[in-house]
């Protein structure tokens, strides 16, 4: 499996979550309620997660467990394939985690339980 097929095996599973390539040329964006928490670029050397602020994507990114993630804001970073599955399972579901937290009462009650892994 892929890496590429390992993020969208994981997202996929996820409550609510929709694929898609808003920009056209190859993109998997994984997003809840129209708001992004998973993206692959075109490139698909890896899969970029929003963090929950600035200071963890920095702490990330200085222990070489991540990298700065192009285009996005800082609170965001890169996991490159290489990443151990479990620590890029456990950033999918973070940034999933508090995207759909971000969403409205209403959305979020009509969305089920994420299962635990």
């Amino acid at each position: 499996m892929t890496g590429r097929d390992l993020v969208n095996d994981i997202c996929a599973r996820f409550p609510g979550a929709e694929l898609s390539d808003p920009w056209g040329g190859g993109h998997d964006a994984w997003k809840i309620g129209g708001k992004m928490f998973a993206c692959i670029g075109s490139l698909g050397d890896g899969v970029s997660v929003k963090c929950r602020d600035v200071e963890t994507a920095a702490m990330l990114i200085d222990a070489g467990i991540a990298r700065r993630a192009p285009y996005f804001h800082k609170s965001w970073v890169r996991l490159d394939w290489d990443a151990a599955e479990d620590e890029m399972r456990h950033r999918l579901e973070m940034s999933y985690d508090l995207i759909r937290s971000s969403l409205t009462k209403k959305l979020q009650a009509s969305l089920t339980a994420r299962q635990e892994a």
